[in-house]
C-alpha cells in the first residue's frame, strides 16, 4: 500500500501542484494509495506515526516535501522494518535528494519509486540520532548541528524573505544570506567531549555540523567525505579562528577547500559525545530542536529503506 504525505507548505506551496501530477500517474497506473496533505508543523510526524501502526505487510510512504517533511517522516516512523520510504522533492534546500541523485521532473522521480517498489528493491540508507538531556532523542538524515548553521537554520526558517525567494525560485540562496548576516552578531562557545578514538577540546566554537550527507543548507559542502551508507558520521567543526577570517574563508567551504584551514576540523566517527559551556541552538536537518549543552551523536547504519532510483554518479 502506498500512503502519501502531501506537504501542502513546501516551497511556498509547490507540493499541491506536484501532488496533482504525481496523482495522475498513480489513477493512470491504477494504483491504490491513500493521500493526505499536512495541515500544520509537526503534522508529517504525527502521519507517519499512523502509517507505521497499519496492519499492512508492506507499508510504502510517499513524501511529497522537502527536507523538513522528510525529516518529520523519519522522527514518525515507529517500524522501519516494515516501513519503506520514497520522496518527492518539493522543497528549497532539497538536501537530501540533492545527496543522493534524486533528481528529475516530479512524475519521472515517482515512475521510478513505483519501479524499485514493483521489484522489492530498495536502498539502505544511515541515519544519525542525537539524543539530548533538554529536547530528548530526534533522527535526522542530512545533518544534525549547533552553532552558527543552526541559528541559521532557525532564522531563515522563520524569516520572511524565505518565501519571497522561494516564489522567485532562489529559495536556497536565503541561507547564504543569512550566515554572513549572523556571523558577525553570534556568541562564540566552548565545547569538550570524545569521539569514537580521542578526546576533543574546542575553544571559541562558531558552528559544530554533524553530517549524514556532503552538504547542507542548500548545498553546503561541510564534509566533501562524507557517505550516507558507511555506518559512520562526518564531522566539520570550526573553532578559534577571528570571525573576519571566517568570512574570508567562506568562499574556500562552499567550494569544499576548508578541510586543511587551520580552525575547521574535519573528520569521521560513529558516535561523538558533547558538553558545551552554555546552551546553544540545536537543529536537525534543518529544523529548530532547540537549545542544548549535552549531545549524544551515534549513527544508525541502514536503517531507512529508500525506495527511490538513484543516481550517484
Amino acid at each position: 500500500m502506498y500512503y502519501v504525505i502531501v506537504s501542502a507548505a513546501s516551497a511556498g506551496g509547490k507540493g499541491i501542484k506536484v501532488f496533482k501530477e504525481v496523482k495522475e500517474l498513480l489513477d493512470e497506473k491504477n494504483i491504490k494509495y491513500k493521500a493526505v496533505k499536512t495541515e500544520y508543523k509537526g503534522h508529517a510526524k504525527e502521519l507517519a506515526k499512523k502509517i507505521s501502526a497499519m496492519p499492512d505487510e508492506d507499508i510504502n510512504i510517499i513524501v511529497l516535501g522537502g527536507d523538513g517533511t522528510f525529516n518529520e517522516v523519519i522522527n514518525g516512523i515507529t517500524n522501519f522494518p516494515k516501513v519503506k520510504v520514497g520522496i518527492v522533492p518539493v522543497g528549497s534546500g532539497n538536501d537530501f535528494c540533492r545527496g543522493l541523485g534524486i533528481k528529475g521532473k516530479p512524475k519521472d522521480i515517482m515512475e521510478g519509486i513505483l519501479e524499485t517498489s514493483g521489484n522489492k528493491e530498495y536502498t539502505r540508507v544511515d541515519l544519525g540520532e542525537v539524543e539530548t538531556g533538554e529536547c530528548g532523542s530526534r533522527l535526522f538524515a542530512i545533518s544534525s548541528g549547533f552553532g552558527l548553521d543552526a541559528i541559521v537554520c532557525k532564522t531563515v526558517d522563520e524569516s520572511r524573505y524565505k518565501k519571497v525567494l522561494n516564489a522567485m525560485k532562489l529559495g536556497k540562496f536565503a541561507y547564504g544570506m543569512q550566515t554572513v548576516f549572523s556571523l558577525f552578531s553570534m556568541d562564540t562557545f566552548r565545547a569538550g567531549g570524545e569521539s569514537d578514538l580521542e578526546a576533543r577540546l574546542y575553544n571559541g566554537v562558531i558552528f559544530a555540523a554533524v553530517m549524514n550527507m556532503k552538504a547542507e543548507g542548500g548545498g553546503v559542502p561541510m564534509t566533501p567525505s562524507a557517505s550516507p551508507f558507511d555506518g559512520y558520521l562526518s564531522v566539520c567543526c570550526a573553532h578559534d579562528i577571528a570571525k573576519w577570517k571566517t568570512f574570508l574563508y567562506l568562499p574556500r567551504l562552499l567550494a569544499a577547500k576548508h578541510e586543511n584551514i587551520e580552525g575547521f576540523d574535519v573528520f569521521e566517527t560513529a558516535s561523538l559525545n558533547m558538553v558545551l559551556n552554555k546552551p546553544v541552538i540545536l537543529h536537525t536537518d534543518g529544523e529548530y530542536v532547540g537549545e542544548v549543552s549535552r549531545l549524544k551523536f551515534r549513527c544508525r547504519p541502514g536503517e531507512l529503506m529508500l525506495i527511490n532510483r538513484l543516481n550517484l554518479t
